[in-house]
């Protein structure tokens, strides 16, 4: 088995990663969080490179797809990639330029870019409701996890729906997505708190030269990278519910244990502003939230695998 990068997987990750690093980045996230925006510059880069739809390109796939929404969210890009690039093939046959927000039917909590988002796709039991948002469809709901958050109203009977079996398609590759979005996120949290502890010094030597705390970041690295195997590996064999599902679950039960190890490990300093684990930190809990929290992940992995009849 081979865990290297392809050629042209490395080129991308390449290419990807210089156009991240002047077009994202926690600043840029942080000034976005103050004024509930979006990041239509980011995406629009995105589209016209050709990252936003690696998935559809010649010789590329899901993997490839799922590798980009990774190493966006691990720069905090303020942008529903992973609905684009990910979920939308499964319902579009050529996707749309402007965002997309996701949500279960019956959703009353505030849903991420529902305020910027011009489609809504709704998962509702075996087919996919798409809806088309207008302005002012959504209330901006402000709040601490670093995406911009909307409540909708009023929405439920727009739109059409989609063919059978195109509601569980989305699911799966939602969860597929979490998964690719969590592992970025935690791998950026830890980087973070690493460098915290190369630098902070106590009883003469850093921070991260004992190894009671490197015990514990080694288990959190395993988690992070465990959610990015997995999700790897769900990708590349289309979102089967069972694989995507255990992808999910996993990388959201890692996502708590990461979440509360950066900041314990950081000190006073990682549960303020003025440093930046916040901004990856607050979007796990927001991941975890997402199509029915850590138990709907478990739920949904266990009747794949136990449930499931022909």
């Amino acid at each position: 088995m081979d865990f290297h990068a392809t050629p042209e997987q490395a080129a991308i990750l390449e290419a990807v990663a210089r156009l991240l690093e002047q077009h994202a980045g926690p600043a840029r996230a942080i000034a976005l969080d103050a004024k509930g925006e979006y990041d239509f510059a980011l995406e629009r880069t995105l589209v016209e490179a050709g990252f936003a739809d690696v998935g559809r390109s010649d010789g590329a796939g899901p993997l490839e797809a799922a590798l980009v929404v990774e190493a966006v969210a691990g720069q905090a890009g303020t942008v529903a990639l992973g609905a684009r690039a990910l979920i939308a093939p499964g319902v579009f046959d050529e996707p749309g330029d402007e965002p997309l927000a996701l949500a279960r039917a019956g959703e009353t909590g505030p849903i991420r870019y529902a305020c910027h988002a011009r489609t809504l796709l709704v998962a509702e039991g075996e087919r996919v409701r798409v809806v088309p948002l207008e302005a002012g469809d959504a209330e901006p709901v402000r709040s601490n996890f670093g995406y911009p958050l909307g409540r909708l109203a009023g929405v439920a009977d727009r739109g059409q729906l989609a063919a059978v079996g195109s509601g569980e398609r989305m699911r799966c590759w939602w969860r597929v997505a979490l998964a690719a979005e969590a592992a970025g996120t935690m791998r950026a949290a830890l980087a973070l708190t690493v460098d915290y502890l190369k630098q902070r010094r106590q009883f003469g030597r850093p921070l991260g030269s004992f190894q009671a705390l490197q015990h514990r970041l080694a288990e959190c690295h395993v988690l992070a990278e465990g959610s990015r195997w997995l999700a790897y590996e769900a990708a590349w064999r289309g979102a089967p519910p069972a694989a995507a599902a255990s992808a999910a679950a996993y990388a959201m039960a890692a996502a708590a244990r990461v979440f509360a190890e950066t900041h314990q490990l950081s000190g006073a300093i990682g549960f303020t502003r003025e440093h930046d684990l916040h901004v990856f930190s607050m979007r796990l809990v927001a991941l975890r939230l997402e199509l029915g929290a850590v138990a709907g992940q478990r739920r949904a992995a266990a009747r794949a695998r136990w449930l499931a009849g022909p």
